[in-house]
């Protein structure tokens, strides 16, 4: 497809960023960002989509999948504050549900990380930067018998330039065995990560104005939480006179306890609303596929098969909470979710400008929930789905192809929704089970074009339809159903090298957003705060999505060789968007510019700084809009005496919440590069070699 492209290792570290979750803005479209602290999953936007937390963006890293199903925090969880950007080879960016071998949370994009397998220099670096940042990293590769192996670790602190520091603290480590190439080779990667911190989630705006919360202030200082993860994978590939085949399995065990406080004090007056989340899980997983060169009718066909099989064996809890103290348990849960994918693919070329690929994709499901406060709320449940794809490439003609793409895609839901049949908080209220798969369906069309020498340019139109964006609720503990929606629209990429120390790009990505059909729940909540306008102000039914972006727009520009001076500029924009169905509440546009200059040495030393919101522009990384109360607020009091009616309080006051982008920062970094004696020797030998055969 027009929009599919790989990004090496080398151009995506020559990117700015805060986080090593936003390595993956190279993919044209994407907005990373982050409404919490330094230890929480990144938010992500992409063709329209609020993704939250990943939900239907799949992300992968050495193919060991990140996102987490049934999840305590969000669907489709995807934490990448693990990932060391320095050990990134190569990123594959696919996006629409039209490859057979992509499934869950892939019907908006898939993002696939390949490691590096060694280094041709060890690496040390230290980073030191505005508000307590520091970050140590080492890494280094040696051979070991017929291979390498690589060992990196990594040191990290953070305190944010928040009233209440993040005291962010990380340890990160990874070691890799590899033989071979990506294609006829095999590894095996062990990983290891800790991370605790404090955490300034959203504030509400009107705490800021009235000067009760500074702008970097926190209404809940005891935010926070802890992670940690560690996995052993490998992967194994072969070329044969047939083909190809290539499998691959991994063991993750993952922990998360976070601690959150949306809404203040709308539902416990005296104590608060904190609540905490807690997820411990351990995922297993397999995958192998069998590629077939042939021919059909003396044409050359190609035929992939391929099976994927995961199992996720989770402990969930979801309780009140006081300033990290235990108040009350709301639901406690053990899941066990299984899932198998078959798919079958094959590509002709029927001639040198016409090729075409059709497949097809089936998924089964099975999930068992036993809830250990309400029986009522466990079960069992499982679903299949079928999923055609077919892809067509037109081209080349004067170096410019065209591209067709079309198919059925599917996210997964989480489990405990589709077993809940009442609310946790309240066992009387009857809930309606959500299905555990719901089907996405899209197309696209775009052509790729180099004929201007040195521009790589691309165009796309694409549509996406869901049959439904229901979702568990995992901060409430039931489930929420939203309507079927419809987002179409175009990306623009464009990526320019008119001599080798000039890089360029610039993408620009639009997308049209609505739910379809009507919302009868919300008018329900719309028609009880009557009397009440200012309540009723973001509460009225309608078809706009909330947070989902019509715009987004990215460029960049990087200067200098491999030694000497070099420097860039990079700037993202995200436009304004609804933060209600009514769009009564709008967000304000982002536009944010980093700055890089450096010096490379020829021995391998390098010095750069890093200037984060170069023009220090006070914008907000998240906006959400919803109710809520603040002991300094009238409403409080007028709930609190009994004044206001039941619907009011329950509704709070609706107001803009908030995390602001963090002001202009600065961070230094001086790195070294070295040879380890073993990468030194076989380098002396290869030079000897190269003599003798001189």
């Amino acid at each position: 497809m027009a929009s599919e492209m790989t990004f090496s290792g080398e151009a995506i570290n020559a990117r700015i960023f805060t986080r090593p979750g936003e390595a993956l803005e190279a993919v044209p479209g994407l907005i990373v960002t982050q409404h919490s602290g330094e230890g929480k999953a990144n938010q992500y936007f992409l063709r329209g989509y609020n993704l939250d937390h990943g939900t239907d963006l799949a992300i992968y890293v050495d193919d060991v999948p990140v996102n987490m199903r049934t999840h305590a925090h969000g669907q489709g969880y995807a934490d990448l504050n693990w990932l060391i950007p320095e050990t990134i080879g190569a990123m594959d960016v696919r996006k629409g549900p039209y490859f057979a071998d992509e499934g869950d949370f892939a019907s908006v994009g898939s993002i696939r990380v390949g490691l590096i397998d060694r280094t041709e220099k060890g690496l040390a670096q230290v980073t030191v930067g505005s508000f307590g940042y520091l970050r140590l990293l080492g890494m280094n590769s040696t051979k070991v018998g017929d291979g390498s192996l690589l060992v990196a670790s990594e040191i990290g602190a953070h305190n944010g330039p928040w009233d209440n520091p993040d005291n962010m603290r990380k340890l990160n480590g990874l070691v890799r065995y590899s033989q071979g190439t990506a294609t006829d080779g095999v590894s095996v990667t062990g990983m290891a990560y800790t991370n605790k911190w404090n955490s300034t989630d959203q504030v509400p705006q009107r705490a800021i104005t009235s000067g009760f919360l500074d702008r970097f202030g926190a209404e809940d200082p005891t935010d926070g939480g802890n992670t940690n993860r560690f996995a052993l994978s490998g992967r194994v590939a072969q070329s044969d006179d047939l083909g190809s085949w290539k499998a691959n399995a991994y063991v993750v065990k993952s922990q998360l306890d976070l601690f959150n406080n949306f809404t203040y004090f709308l539902s416990d007056s005296v104590f608060g609303d904190q609540f905490h989340q807690h997820d411990d899980r351990l995922m297993a997983g397999a995958n192998i596929s069998r590629t077939l060169n042939g021919s059909f009718a003396g044409l050359p066909m190609q035929t992939t098969f391929g099976l994927q099989s995961r199992y996720d064996a989770i402990d969930l809890a979801l309780s009140n909470t006081s300033q990290r103290g235990f108040l009350s348990n709301i639901r406690s849960d053990k899941v066990g979710e299984g899932s198998v994918g078959v798919y079958a693919e094959n590509t002709v070329r029927w001639t040198d400008w016409l090729r075409t690929t059709v497949g097809w994709r089936g998924d089964y499901y099975a999930a068992d929930v036993t809830s250990l406060f309400n029986s009522n709320n466990s079960g069992s449940v499982n679903a299949s789905l079928g999923s055609p794809k077919f892809r067509v490439v037109l081209g080349p003609f004067n170096q410019t192809e065209f591209f067709l793409g079309a198919g059925y895609g599917m996210h997964s839901n989480d489990a405990r929704g589709a077993t809940t049949t009442e609310d946790p908080s309240d066992p009387g209220t009857k809930l309606s089970p959500s299905p555990l798969l719901v089907r996405t369906r899209g197309a696209e069309v775009g052509v790729r074009t180099r004929i201007i020498p040195g521009l790589d340019s691309s165009f796309s139109v694409f549509i996406l339809d869901q049959d439904s964006e229901i979702l568990f609720s995992g901060d409430a503990g039931d489930t929420e159903a939203t309507r079927a929606s419809r987002r179409y629209g175009f990306e623009w990429t464009n990526h320019y090298r008119p001599r080798s120390w000039i890089d360029i790009d610039a993408d620009l990505a639009m997308t049209h957003v609505r739910f379809r059909g009507t919302d009868s729940d919300q008018a329900e909540v719309y028609a009880s705060l009557a009397g009440y306008p200012e309540a009723q102000i973001g509460n009225a039914p309608g078809n706009y999505i909330p947070n989902a972006p019509p715009m987004v727009a990215s460029a960049g520009i990087t200067l200098g060789d491999k030694t000497g001076w070099f420097g860039g500029v990079r700037w993202r924009y995200l436009a304004a968007s609804p933060l209600t169905e009514d769009n009564a509440f709008r967000s304000s546009a982002i536009s944010i510019f980093n700055g890089r200059l450096g010096y490379r040495a020829d021995n391998g030393w390098r010095i750069q700084l890093d200037v984060l919101n170069l023009f220090n522009t006070q914008a907000n990384q998240i906006t959400y809009a919803y109710g809520s109360l603040l002991k300094t607020g009238t409403l409080y009091n007028l709930c609190i005496g009994g004044v206001a009616p039941i619907a009011v309080c329950r509704n709070g006051v609706m107001d803009y919440v908030l995390h602001p982008v963090e002001p202009l920062t600065f961070r230094l970094t001086v790195a070294g590069a070295f040879y380890c004696r073993g990468v030194r020797n076989l380098s002396r030998l290869r030079e000897r070699s190269r003599r003798r055969r001189g």
